[in-house]
């Protein structure tokens, strides 16, 4: 995908320190959102015939700076496929050649197909890209009320939305596509509603599930039917569970400790308008002439030119600051967002592109239209640079005399920025506390810790250890300072997280804070009230126990009513409670779904009558003595 796509993917890898993160973070956004050379200002001169075993040599270049397994490429020019080729492995360690039908997972290139099933509703007349997403998703809620109420399908394609990520709501959550969209109303904007570009995914979801509303037919049917038959994509899936029936398929890597591992695929379907999509470069040069022809393919307009324009049109601008953003576009003017392609100049022409990585593969499809040229970048790397590399010097091959290495200029801009991140993870080494220990008994911080968003983080105690499991996200804790503990995940490319514990008044665990994910509030939710009694009394007993309970010092009135067979408990203002037999005399109180145990009613029973009661609350909150009346 595009790098702000992996960028909670980074941090979640890296996972040990908030500064590396950062760093890791801004280098991926500059990557992939900003390229050009410093002729912006005016057009060089065309080499006369591109030679493509220059092409060859940059690529195995590139293969070797970055590490990368297997990678394809495609260009189009004048609306034929000048160039397929395939270098590498699929798979390291083996000999299974890379070509040019061989399948990747391209991640948020997958956002235009998106854009592009939008502007196909807007030509049928079913949508509008400036109507509100909630006239066609009913009950779609924002944090913010403005927000809501006025996010139109525009805002939500342009990544103007004003919220940050959120992407732990749908990696490996489990989460199905409604979910994450109810759960996105629990994210608090990061910047005002369409001031800032911020790379957000869930909204694109939004987008997705919009146009799937309007069409009655599913985004992944969609694709199928409207995208991948006509422009004969015939390899081309939007779930890996497709990936089954075909025999050549990259394997996903990741290079983590200086090692070029394979890593599994991720299912990423609850997500899929946002990133799914699987092809390989032959497929994807049919969707390039698709976009060189302003919506004609052969003989068919698909989309008309001036929806499919539309999204070329600049909605929100990207900020050309810091080293990063300034290097990759030393001459641009304006680098700006469309609906599902970055847009800015190059050699003084407008290019339109997308990245895209998702676990263990990253992608590029870029465009000069005005030159009527396109370029396919996949590979089988993690978070690589090489398609940032690639395309650029396929654009040079076309618009300049002599290609820049953007191999060498990549490395050396991603340098710094590595060395940077070694030494913030080396000041946090240095920062921790020696000596301490935990203020609990480990046991003692076990629990569920929910957050409204991202759902329900659990600790577990068990052979002197402490373990989390939050999704599919699992790993063993190891104390680091005070009650801040490091997490060893089960899978190690996605590093060592933070977390630290934070204790109530009364010394017990009231929240979990980790450092992947800063915005989340997971609270401390306690273990539900157990509604199976422990013993069973006649109604005879029970009858006994019925009647107006008041305490001496406050004017409450408590009823305790037989109902069928069950005592219930009647405070006012609060909803009835149930309750349920410990012993003959003392009695949980049950009721509205997820209360928490610890409140009982204890009788004092003389004769078989009840004298008064004592109601028990959770500590802070004393103890209640009650008469009966």
């Amino acid at each position: 995908m595009e790098r702000p796509f992996e960028t909670a993917a980074t941090s979640r890898h890296a996972g040990r320190s908030p500064v590396a993160a950062a760093a890791r973070v801004a280098a991926s956004i500059a990557l992939s959102a900003l390229v050009a050379t410093g002729a912006a200002a005016q057009r060089s001169k065309a080499p006369a015939q591109p030679r493509f075993a220059d092409l060859d040599a940059f690529v195995a270049k590139s293969m070797q700076a970055f590490k990368v397994p297997g990678i394809a490429v495609a260009i189009v020019k004048n609306d034929s496929i000048v160039y397929a080729k395939g270098y590498g492995t699929r798979t390291v360690g083996k000999s299974e050649p890379v070509d040019a039908n061989t399948i990747f997972a391209i991640g948020s290139s997958s956002k235009a197909f998106t854009a592009a099933l939008v502007a196909m509703a807007v030509d049928e007349g079913k949508m509008k890209w400036d109507e509100k997403v909630a006239s066609y998703l009913p009950g779609f809620q924002l944090h913010d009320s403005y927000a809501s109420r006025d996010l139109t399908v525009r805002d939500a394609l342009s990544h103007r939305s004003g919220l940050a990520r959120g992407d732990f709501a749908w990696y490996l959550s489990g989460f199905p596509r409604d979910e994450i969209l109810r759960r996105v109303r629990h994210l608090e904007p990061s910047w005002g509603f369409r001031s800032t570009f911020g790379y957000q995914n869930i909204m694109y979801l939004a987008a997705g599930e919009a146009v799937a509303a309007v069409q009655k037919r599913s985004w992944d049917d969609q694709v199928k039917e409207k995208l991948f038959t006509p422009l004969g994509m015939t390899s081309s899936s939007t779930s890996i569970r497709e990936l089954g029936e075909q025999s050549n398929v990259a394997t996903p890597h990741a290079d983590w400790n200086d090692t070029v591992r394979t890593i599994e695929y991720k299912n990423i379907d609850n997500i899929g308008p946002a990133g799914s999509i699987n092809s390989n470069v032959r497929d994807m040069a049919q969707w390039v002439r698709l976009q060189l022809g302003h919506g004609k393919y052969g003989q068919r307009q698909l989309i008309s030119s001036g929806n499919l324009n539309e999204m070329w049109l600049p909605n929100i601008q990207l900020r050309l600051e810091g080293p990063a953003a300034r290097f990759m576009a030393p001459a641009a003017n304006l680098a700006a967002y469309g609906m599902g392609w970055f847009l800015q100049d190059f050699n003084g022409r407008l290019a339109v592109h997308h990245g895209g990585n998702i676990d263990g593969m990253s992608a590029m499809v870029a465009m000069l239209p005005d030159e009527q040229l396109g370029v396919v970048v996949l590979t089988n790397l993690d978070g690589t640079p090489a398609p940032e590399a690639i395309f650029p010097y396929v654009f040079d091959m076309y618009t300049r005399d002599t290609p820049r290495d953007w191999n060498a200029e990549l490395h050396n801009m991603l340098e710094p920025l590595r060395k940077q991140g070694k030494e913030a993870e080396a000041a946090a080494e240095k920062a921790r506390v020696s000596g301490t220990k935990p203020s609990l008994d480990l046991p003692k911080y076990a629990g569920v810790y929910s957050d409204s968003m991202y759902g329900d983080l659990k600790i577990t105690h068990a052979d002197g250890k402490l373990r989390m499991a939050w999704g599919a996200f699992g790993g063993t804790l190891e104390h680091w300072n005070y009650d801040s503990f490091r997490a060893v995940m089960d899978h190690a490319r996605l590093g060592k997280p933070m977390m630290t514990f934070v204790l109530d008044p009364t010394g017990k665990p009231a929240e979990l804070k980790l450092d992947m994910a800063p915005e989340a509030e997971f609270r401390f939710t306690p273990p539900p009230a157990d509604t199976k009694a422990a013993v069973a009394l006649t109604p005879g007993q029970l009858q006994g126990l019925v009647g107006t309970y008041k305490p001496d010092e406050i004017p409450l009135e408590i009823q305790v009513q037989l109902v069928g067979d069950a005592l219930k408990l009647t405070v006012p203002g609060q909803p009835t409670y149930t309750l349920v037999a410990v012993t003959p005399t003392r009695f949980r109180m049950t009721g509205p779904a997820g209360m928490p145990d610890g409140f009982f009613m204890e009788f004092d029973v003389t004769g078989g009558k009840a004298t008064g009661a004592t109601l028990v609350q959770p500590a802070p909150q004393p103890a209640l003595k009650l008469k009966r009346q």
